[in-house]
This record gives C-alpha cells, structure tokens and sequence, in this order.
C-alpha cells in the first residue's frame, strides 16, 4: 500500500517552505501545501502576512493547495482548526518550527492525536546556520514585517541575502538580541522564488504599513512569470 502524500504547513514564509523541500529531499512527496488563516493579525500560533500567495506558491510549484480558515480567535480557536485541516489518513507532516517550543507543542500534540508523523527539520539549529542554509538553497526571500527595535522600516521588501543576513547579526549583537531567523517574531518573510519553482511570482501592487513598533508590506496582487529575470534588490 503507498502511504499518503505528505503534508506541508506553509505560510509562504522562507522556514516552512525550506522544510517541505527538504522532505523532499529526503524521499517523502509533498502532495500538498495548508495554510491556517486566522482572523488575528497577531496570531499566537500562526502566520499571518500574505497568506493567500501560498497558492501561487503551491501553482509554482506543482503542488496541490488547501486554505483552512481559523474560526474565532484566541489558542483554543487555532488549535481546533490545526487538528481539523490536519484530519485524515496518517501521513508525514511538515513544519518549519525552529525554537518556539509553543509552536513545536501544538503541532506535535495534534499529530499525535491524529497518528501523523510531524517532520520539523529545523528544529534546534543555529539561527544563523538555518537561514544561510535557505540562502544557500537559493530561495528568494523578502522580509515582509518587521517587529524589532534593530529592524528599521527600510529593510521592508528587501531580499534576505548573506549580506542582509550579516547586517542582522551585526544589529542583533549592537543594538538589541534577537533572533537572526526571526523566530521570536522579529521578523516575517515571503518566498517569490525557489529553484524548484517552475516560475516566479512577481508583486503586481504593494502596500507599505507602518504602527509604533511595526511596519508591514502586503502584496495586495501578484502574478507568477518565466524565470530568467534577475531579481529585484527590494519589493
């Protein structure tokens, strides 16, 4: 009997698609992308920026897409809809938790509930060594919300190459610690390219936001394109 294809949580951001691929560098078929959307901005368990480019991943990728809406607010709310998009034949199940043991709890406890396998491949690394891994990899990551005092509005848009990456840590190491991958929610990112994409997404129309504290960029349309092009320095 062929087990089920796995199941990626992807939020668009750069960690939890980096652990869908490296299942499948592993052996395991990604058959599917979900992505949770919750009715808070400031989700406890969730991601939030740009949630509905994940199918445009998922197209650019070949991948099948389910979005599982979260219905109400609070953990409880995120944790029943976590169980319910995951419900199903046993299966392996992808995540990109890095150090959030709250993140890394709920997921497992709803996999063991529902006799999944929860695959988490960035589960305890270095910081630094996880995010140039992914650079490494050759994914196109744009920082998309930042949330730290050492982050400023400028850096919004701006792709996450090893130059940025040094500049983080220098700032994190200056100005106040944090967490270079943006685990603790420092920051947040979005993909627009991978090399096991078939094409590229492209923002069409951005809005810049800014709060005391915060600035965020929503990519309000996008469109997927050829490969060829060199990518933009910033969004």
């Amino acid at each position: 009997m062929t087990a089920p294809a796995a199941t990626a949580l992807v939020s668009g951001g750069k960690d939890s698609i980096y652990a869908a691929y490296l299942a499948e560098t592993q052996g395991f078929a990604v058959g599917e992308l979900v992505t949770l959307r919750p009715e808070e901005d400031d989700a406890w368990l969730f991601h939030t920026p740009n949630l509905p480019l994940v199918a445009l991943q998922a197209e650019a990728w070949g991948k099948a897409h389910r979005s599982v809406a979260v219905a109400g607010r609070g953990e409880a709310a995120e944790a029943a809809a976590l169980h319910a998009a995951l419900e199903g034949p046993p299966r392996l199940v992808t995540a990109g938790a890095i150090a959030s043991s709250y993140q890394w709890a709920r997921l497992h406890r709803a996999c063991f509930e529902l006799g999944h396998r929860l695959y988490t491949p960035l589960w305890g690394k270095d910081a630094g060594r996880v995010v140039r891994e992914e650079i490494g990899a050759g994914l196109d990551i744009r920082l998309v919300h930042l949330a730290a005092e050492p982050l400023t509005p400028d850096l919004l848009g701006r792709r996450l190459d090893l130059a940025l990456l040094g500049e983080l840590e220098r700032r994190s190491t200056e100005v106040r610690a944090g967490h270079v991958a943006g685990e603790g929610g420092e920051y947040e990112t979005l993909v627009l390219d991978a090399p096991f994409f078939a094409s590229r997404l492209v923002p069409d129309e951005v809005e810049r936001t800014e709060r005391p504290g915060t600035s965020r960029l929503t990519v309000r349309r996008a469109h997927l394109a050829p490969k060829g092009q060199g990518p933009a320095e910033s969004v």
